[in-house]
């Protein structure tokens, strides 16, 4: 189906937000253009946290008068002073006639729509709702969890192994779908695994790929059983961040907490500036995540191979009804030769 204007407006708003990635953080990813008569007549971006906001960068771009213009921005408009002021005033003092947005801000200090409608601009919000929450999904589980966004990545077989009964796991998928997981490392600011997966596989957790940005590494190991030569722990410039609950000194690149359980992980985590978070690990960290309900999202690569034994991606989920199972909602399928992935959310 074809896209309206304002459909259409908003989705390269989509597209100037995605500029911000990696450098707005904690704020969220935020594009805004103005269009007059029919023509846009300028654009602007969120392009570093405490640094102007879409809609102020837009405005002053602008190089004619404002009065009676639209302006697109994929987030409402905020109404309160933070570390710029508020953009809702300027977009009144301009005299637009009219504001048009994707996602309602999940911030209670937000309130930009009953300002500006109380100033008698018309205001449209809702434009593409679901793909612009998509987009800013992680600040809006930070805005009203406190924690941060919690994805796991898995690779299986056919029937849920993701590794022999002797631990073997190297490769269960081809080619084209460990690219993928590559990008995926470059789309989560941090990334976390247990002992077990480091001591079995000796990872790099690092995204190899051009222009590709490496997570910080957590490292799950609460009975100090990693050597600090394992490559986890490589310094190469990337944060670590260790869990831990023994008495060992670690390298002075390494910054080490104690772990108490999940919940409290998270909120530490997140006080430590870390937003989104990549689970790639075994069975005993992917359950013990699953079990707490703190996985939001699950990007599940399948091969087409069959063991029959082996060990399963999770354990320890023993429902007496099929209601009483996790249940998955908005799932995707692409294809990565010869493997598929399903990319699914979950209800708790």
């Amino acid at each position: 189906m074809a896209l309206n204007n304002d459909e259409k407006y908003i989705k390269m708003c989509f597209s100037l937000a995605k500029k911000g990635k990696n450098n707005v953080l904690p704020n969220p990813m935020v594009g805004s253009l103005i269009v007059k008569e029919g023509r846009i007549i300028s654009k602007g971006y969120h392009k570093k946290y405490g640094e102007f906001h879409a809609e102020r960068n837009a405005i002053l771009n602008a190089k004619e008068d404002l009065e009676g213009a639209t302006i697109y921005v994929n987030l409402e408009p905020c109404s309160h002073f933070g570390k710029t002021p508020p953009c809702a005033d300027l977009i009144i003092e301009k005299k637009i006639k009219r504001v048009v947005f994707s996602s309602f801000d999940k911030n209670p200090k937000v309130d930009g729509v009953k300002k500006l409608k109380e100033k008698g601009i018309e205001v449209l919000g809702g434009v593409l709702e679901k793909e612009g929450n998509e987009l800013n999904k992680v600040f809006f589980k930070n805005i009203t969890k406190k924690i941060p966004y919690i994805a796991l990545k898995t690779a299986t077989t056919l029937d849920s192994k993701i590794a022999t009964e002797n631990y073997n796991s190297k490769w269960i998928t081809g080619d084209s779908s460990r690219l993928e997981v590559m990008k995926l490392r470059s789309l989560y600011q941090a990334i976390i695994t247990g002992s077990n997966t480091v001591l079995y596989d000796n990872p790099k957790l690092t995204s190899r790929i051009k222009g590709g940005i490496n997570p910080i590494r957590i490292i799950m190991d609460r009975k100090g059983k990693i050597p600090f030569d394992y490559n986890v722990f490589e310094n190469d410039g990337t944060r670590i961040i260790l869990i831990d609950n023994t008495k060992r000194k670690c390298p002075s690149h390494v910054e080490k907490i104690g772990f108490s359980n999940i919940n409290e992980l998270l909120k530490t985590l997140f006080n430590m500036g870390i937003y989104s978070i990549l689970i790639e690990s075994g069975r005993g960290l992917n359950s013990a995540f699953l079990k707490e309900k703190c996985v939001d999202e699950i990007y599940h690569f399948i091969a087409p191979k069959i063991l029959g034994g082996g060990i399963n991606f999770i354990d320890g989920f023993n429902p007496k009804k099929i209601d009483d199972g996790l249940i998955a909602y908005n799932l995707k399928i692409k294809k990565f030769e010869p493997d598929i992935m399903l990319n699914y959310k979950l209800k708790f």
